[in-house]
């Protein structure tokens, strides 16, 4: 990931989403158009965007899993919660999980390459969303599995592809995944992005021991089988 100016692209982001709910005029829709661009700009990004945000653990691992879907140019950890009201949150203040905020992830991808149904396939994909209590070996509502949806088509599909893995029945247990309206992203702090990169043995272990690649094996030859079926 490149390397970037947190405070610039957090005012960027942050005013941007504002602007992504339905009941947003036209004028403030143009205007988060050009706010968007100058996220795009910010990261040296080229050609028609869209993003999705959501969260499944450890953003660490989400982040890392994304980025290596073709069609996504851009992965950024953050935190994200439904109340329009909350302010930038430290790393401390969320993983103490005395706050409502979620671990997330911002994914900017090239909707003629990935559709955004095809993320949430993947998403669900690569982490446990029957896990009512967290993510692996981390515990609490700030591991807690969510998809946010900007508008109403998405809420569409996202509850489409969840119903779908329930009467398909890849996963034994009832999915819990919130769907909910992203309210806001805050990005995260510096050292949390790319950390796969910057820390890669820390990294590994960490990943090793949460479980989270057994599962994901399990899940990935249960779906083999039943298309094979």
């Amino acid at each position: 990931m490149r390397k970037i100016t947190i405070l610039v692209v957090l005012l960027t982001i942050s005013l941007f989403i504002q602007g992504c709910s339905s009941t947003k005029s036209n004028s403030k829709n143009s205007e988060n158009n050009i706010l968007f661009d100058n996220i795009k700009k910010e990261f040296n990004i080229s050609g028609e965007l869209s993003t999705a945000v959501f969260s499944g653990g450890c953003f660490w691992c989400v982040e890392k899993d994304f980025e290596k879907i073709e069609g996504v140019v851009e992965v950024i950890s953050g935190y994200t919660s439904n109340n329009s009201n909350d302010i930038q949150p430290t790393y401390e203040q969320v993983a103490s999980g005395k706050t409502q905020f979620r671990e997330s992830v911002l994914v900017i991808y090239n909707s003629s390459i990935i559709s955004y149904t095809e993320l949430v396939d993947y998403f669900l994909r690569h982490h446990d969303p029957t896990d009512e209590g967290g993510s692996f070996y981390d515990r609490g509502f700030q591991y807690s599995s969510a998809i946010y949806f900007k508008n109403l088509n998405e809420k569409n599909e996202a509850l489409n592809v969840i119903s779908f893995f329930e009467e398909s029945q890849i996963y034994t247990k009832p999915i819990i995944t919130s769907v909910e309206e992203l309210v806001n992203f805050f990005i995260a702090e510096n050292y949390h992005q790319d950390y796969y990169k910057k820390n890669p043995i820390r990294y590994s272990l960490y990943r090793r021991a949460s479980g989270r690649d057994n599962h994901i094996n399990t899940i990935s030859s249960r779906i083999e089988k039943l298309e094979d079926s």
